[in-house]
């Protein structure tokens, strides 16, 4: 399952992006915001984060205008690797790579359509396993700890 958090800025985005995973049979979990009404990010995305630390839901993905202060908010819950993604070279990267567990995207940066794509890569991107990787992963949750 997928927690999904946005703020208005992002309304629109998340909402296209729930079409989206229901035509992919993607289950998920709308952690809000409930409507366009003005209102705080980190709300939304603390919550969503909360949500894949405990393990309630598997991965997930927060949005606002930018992407930067769902992204800051989300990495701040201990267990949370969240990358800004608007790429799909990056979407793929970071799975791979550091096994993110949410990611974040900027209504106002990236379109609909690659803002999709950017989702189904880093949706279907598997971690790679190789041990500098992981070894890399392990250093940076370490960093909670200190």
């Amino acid at each position: 399952m997928i927690a999904l958090g946005c703020d208005h800025g992002a309304f629109d985005l998340k909402e296209a992006l729930k079409k989206h995973l229901d035509k992919r049979g993607i289950a998920y979990r709308d952690f809000g915001c409930p409507d366009k009404t003005s209102c705080d990010y980190p709300d939304y995305a603390a919550a969503a984060a909360r949500a894949v630390a405990s393990g309630e839901c598997e991965r997930g993905i927060v949005l606002c205008t930018t992407g930067i202060g769902v992204s800051i908010s989300a990495n701040k819950i201990k267990g949370i690797r969240c990358a800004l993604l608007s790429d799909k070279m990056s979407a793929r990267l970071t799975r791979e790579h550091n096994d993110t567990n949410m990611m974040a995207l900027g209504a106002g940066v990236v379109g609909e359509m690659l803002a999709l794509e950017i989702v189904d890569t880093w949706l279907d991107t598997p971690f790679s396993g190789v041990e500098r990787h992981q070894r890399r992963i392990d250093k940076i949750m370490a960093l909670e700890n200190d």
